[in-house]
């Protein structure tokens, strides 16, 4: 068994911050990418931040700049750091890590796991 778990969000005024947490747990071998995607009410899910094993990060344009995705490989955590906060940035904020279980064995390719989501809420 794997499981996802967020933590973090929360309601916050227009140039606030929130900080986003992420946990992976259970039957891991290993951990490939992680990532924070978000769907606001009416709006498809969108990618928003993504970091390889090795680093490697990606943002959606709407956040550039204000967003930080980091990630405690240790830990099996990772984090969304956002700052200067927009109205348009409110939506659940789901966490998304592509993981290898122990005893699998090498050939099986790895599965997408999900967090349940955290609302996220910025308001003017």
């Amino acid at each position: 068994q794997v499981q996802v778990v967020e933590s973090g969000g929360g309601l916050v005024q227009a140039g606030g911050a929130l900080r986003l947490s992420c946990v992976a747990s259970g039957s891991i071998f290993s951990i490939d990418s992680m990532a924070w995607y978000r769907q606001a009410p009416g709006k498809q899910r969108e990618l928003v931040s993504s970091i390889t094993g090795g680093g490697s990060v990606y943002y959606v344009d709407s956040v550039k700049g204000r967003f930080t995705i980091s990630r405690d490989n240790a830990k099996n955590t990772v984090y969304l750091q956002m700052d200067s906060l927009k109205r348009e940035d409110t939506a659940v904020y789901y966490c998304n890590a592509v993981i290898r279980r122990l005893g699998l064995g090498l050939r099986t390719p790895p599965s997408d796991y999900w967090g349940q989501g955290t609302q996220v809420t910025v308001s003017s």
